[in-house]
């Protein structure tokens, strides 16, 4: 990779739907070899992929929280499987973090509000057996890249 490589990923970063023609007048190189570049950072896999970035508070879910989960020692690695791959599936996990320290995992979640909060710990974390506790922390703002939200 070199710095025009480093540079348009910056700028999809920033803006994802740019059109290709800007990309590469931003970058001084012709829209072909741009084009180019772009398809060569996912082909190499150093773009996974392309993600839009949701609004949740329009959808009823303004609530955002990380929770902290640790595990009953024991069988460890069923446990860590057996738990990611349910919490992962449900509708209101954003991202799941698998940590090392005082936490296990790191669940982000968005719902609605406070007791839909205290729901999803309760039916979805701690009525499994292999968690030994929960920490909820809500979220008031948040920083994402260059994207920047607040929940007002």
């Amino acid at each position: 990779m070199n710095d025009t490589d480093l540079r348009l990923i910056e700028l999809l970063a920033a803006d994802g739907r740019m059109a290709n023609a800007e990309f590469a007048s931003r970058l001084g190189i012709a829209a072909s070899t741009c084009h180019a570049r772009l398809r060569s950072l996912v082909d190499r896999g150093i773009i996974s992929g392309f993600h839009a970035s949701v609004d949740h508070h329009s959808l009823g879910r303004g609530l955002q929280a990380i929770i902290g989960v640790t595990l009953r020692p024991g069988s460890r690695q069923s446990s860590i499987t057996a738990f990611a791959e349910s919490v992962r599936r449900l509708p209101q996990v954003l991202q799941l973090f698998f940590v090392g320290g005082v936490d296990d995992f790191l669940v982000h979640i968005a719902v609605a509000d406070s007791s839909q909060t205290r729901e999803f710990v309760v039916e979805h974390l701690s009525a499994q057996h292999s968690v030994a506790s929960t920490r909820t922390s809500i979220i008031f703002e948040y920083h994402r890249n260059t994207v920047s939200a607040s929940f007002e």
